[in-house]
């Protein structure tokens, strides 16, 4: 038994020297509780709102004041005409806006009053809620208007948009594709390198004349391609069996995912450059990005309802901005004069992780 404590107490001490296996005991742990806690909510929360109000009396102000009065909505602007509701939608601007008719406040006295609720439906179980909300907000607007009338007493017109009939699939498919090219993209380059140091040809590479853009270069273009025909695999089955739309440009939607891709792939090459053995590189792609990508990308739980410290997080994340230009492309019909911030993000990705991994692969040399 002696001998049974001090061994055990040995292997306290060594556990608690490894600062890597506490992270993987104690932060890990603690941190996925928070990202799983905060992100994984299908709750509203300052939802973006454009209002066209024609009636500009007592009574519509009155119910644009009851619905920006909630935590559920804000403000994003005013429109003039259809044609600023439609440009809202395509750059992003607001999730939903409200019409409001003329004579808005003599037509709910002699109950007769209507009004028009429009959502991007791209994201249709999102737009499904703001509809339930915002239909709930002005039904009990009714209420305390109109004492003894019904709830419904306001005639609330919904219009989904890009996807009238609510389609899940049109959220499914851009999310899958991000998804997959994501993860598989960094994983087969995360080892690319680890392979060449395990089985022991790294040393090959190190005393060739090709200079280290090279190699890193042609680490990437074979996968880059393995990646790309993934990903008309992808786009195939998205369009012949869930029936997708393609609104948009499909050269660009190319483009867009080559970039996408060599993004993916320069960072599977950084992570390659920084792990030693293909376990720990296969790790650090799977559980560190994995969990990121399908929780803080948009894909399935909204961003805007997360805390504000998520928020930010998701912006370093590749996925999200992936996501919006796939949804943009396919479902809404918009070019590079909406996508342009986001294609440059992911261009800034590409450079940064190609430069550190070529900087990182240089020490190395050195």
């Amino acid at each position: 038994m002696k001998e049974l404590a001090v061994f055990i107490k040995k292997e306290f001490r060594h556990i608690f020297r490894d600062g890597r296996t506490l992270l993987i005991l104690f932060g890990l742990p603690v941190a996925q509780v928070f990202l799983f806690g905060y992100a994984i909510t299908n709750e509203v929360k300052d939802a973006t709102i454009t209002v066209w109000d024609q009636s500009h009396d007592v009574m519509s102000r009155k119910l644009v004041t009851k619905i920006l009065a909630t935590d559920y909505f804000k403000l994003a602007g005013v429109a003039e005409n259809y044609a600023d509701i439609s440009n809202g939608f395509r750059s992003g601007r607001h999730m939903l806006a409200l019409v409001i008719p003329p004579d808005f406040a003599r037509k709910f006295q002699q109950h007769e009053a209507q009004v028009q609720l429009l959502l991007d439906a791209s994201d249709p179980n999102m737009a499904n809620l703001l509809a339930n909300y915002a239909s709930g907000i002005i039904a009990n607007f009714t209420r305390q208007e109109l004492r003894y009338a019904p709830s419904n007493q306001i005639v609330t017109e919904v219009r989904m948009t890009y996807n009238p009939e609510l389609k899940g699939v049109f959220l499914f498919v851009p999310g899958v594709i991000t998804v997959i090219l994501m993860i598989v993209s960094t994983l087969l380059t995360s080892i690319a390198l680890t392979r060449e140091k395990e089985l022991g040809t790294m040393e090959i590479l190190l005393v060739s004349p090709l200079r280290p853009g090279i190699i890193v270069i042609g680490k990437v273009l074979p996968y880059l391609l393995l990646s790309f025909l993934n990903a008309i695999l992808i786009l195939g089955l998205g369009f012949t069996v869930f029936q997708m739309p393609m609104a948009g440009s499909m050269p660009l939607l190319v483009l867009e995912l080559i970039l996408f891709i060599i993004a993916a792939l320069s960072i599977g090459i950084f992570i390659s450059t920084k792990t030693a053995s293909q376990q720990v590189a296969m790790m650090i792609s799977l559980f560190a990005l994995m969990l990121p990508t399908i929780l803080l990308s948009g894909f399935i739980f909204p961003i805007d309802s997360m805390p504000w410290p998520l928020q930010w997080l998701s912006n370093i994340m590749p996925a999200k901005f992936f996501i919006i230009i796939v949804k943009g492309i396919m479902l809404q019909g918009v070019g590079l004069e909406v996508l342009w911030r986001e294609t440059l993000v992911i261009l800034a990705f590409i450079l940064v992780f190609t430069v550190a991994s070529i900087k990182n692969f240089t020490i190395r040399l050195a």
